[in-house]
């Protein structure tokens, strides 16, 4: 049989997240014993092994990883799916089927470009509504992919753009964002060597996936946080030049000289075919 039930899946990666069965059961809030039954079904269904047992734990074969990372993916595209019809569908019912596009952006880049977009846009007849959804440093990728966002302004080298169509829409150098109190502020220009070791001001961590890289500087959450922790002196971080325009009297902005350049692009599923999307498009493009 070569069909797998979205309940399979969620099993499967509960369990391939967890290598723990019991400790799946619960997240999944179902008992241990019928989780174990449904796997090994599983496994005697593709006639592979899934799931390495002993007395060790559990860990995941070479045919268990692909169906790990397949199952996402079409766990994703299901769930997607629901999502862009539900708002295909009309936002307040059955009886309203006004276009609706969610358009992912990082929080507090770009709002010069948005802001152009968004009025450019909103003048085009039969412009679809824009529901503008902030979000956290590199979360537009997971947005676009679960179908949370139909679109998205994200930035390269940081977003990946696999899997989905885009087009480049301006490149911009990066700047060091610190408190305007700071010697470092009275530089012209600064490197990332000179910005990585500073004893009194550490590097901001964001949190990706529930966690934060190492090193000593404070844990952020978001923007509002990280721009009063630079005001105090607590902190410094690195954004594109367009992030001056959300920046406070306490702080400076100070060019960095080998930083990558960034590009940002406006993107979307490789597969849509919302008309309400291509008009965005075409309008992000002669921008």
């Amino acid at each position: 049989m070569d069909t797998l039930e979205t309940r399979e899946l969620r099993y499967f990666i509960a369990v391939a997240d967890e290598l723990h069965f019991g400790r799946a059961a619960e997240r999944l809030g179902i008992a241990q014993p019928p989780l174990s039954r449904a796997i090994q079904q599983l496994e005697r269904r593709l006639g592979v092994t899934l799931l390495d047992r002993d007395r060790r734990g559990v860990s995941l074969t070479g045919a268990g990883e692909v169906l790990l990372q397949e199952g996402r993916a079409a766990l994703d595209a299901t769930t997607a799916a629901v999502r862009r019809t539900r708002r295909a569908g009309g936002a307040d019912g059955p009886g309203d089927h006004r276009d609706r596009l969610v358009l992912a952006v990082k929080a507090g880049a770009f709002h010069e470009l948005l802001d152009k977009l968004l009025d450019a846009y909103a003048a085009e007849p039969g412009a679809a509504e824009i529901e503008v959804l902030p979000s956290g440093t590199c979360e537009q990728e997971e947005m676009l992919r679960d179908g949370r966002a139909d679109v998205a302004l994200m930035h390269t080298p940081f977003n990946s753009l696999a899997g989905f169509e885009s087009v480049e829409l301006m490149t911009e150098r990066q700047v060091a964002i610190l408190p305007a109190r700071h010697p470092l502020a009275a530089r012209e220009m600064l490197s990332l060597a000179e910005i990585s070791d500073v004893p009194d001001l550490p590097l901001a961590r964001w949190a990706r996936h529930g966690t934060y890289p190492p090193g000593p500087g404070p844990e952020v959450h978001d923007q509002t946080q990280l721009a009063q922790l630079i005001a105090l002196g607590r902190t410094m971080t690195v954004f594109p030049e367009s992030a001056r325009t959300w920046l406070w009297d306490e702080h400076a902005a100070v060019p960095l000289s080998d930083a990558p350049l960034v590009s940002t692009h406006i993107a979307w599923p490789a597969h849509s075919r919302s008309r309400a999307l291509a008009g965005l498009v075409r309008t992000a493009s002669r921008l």
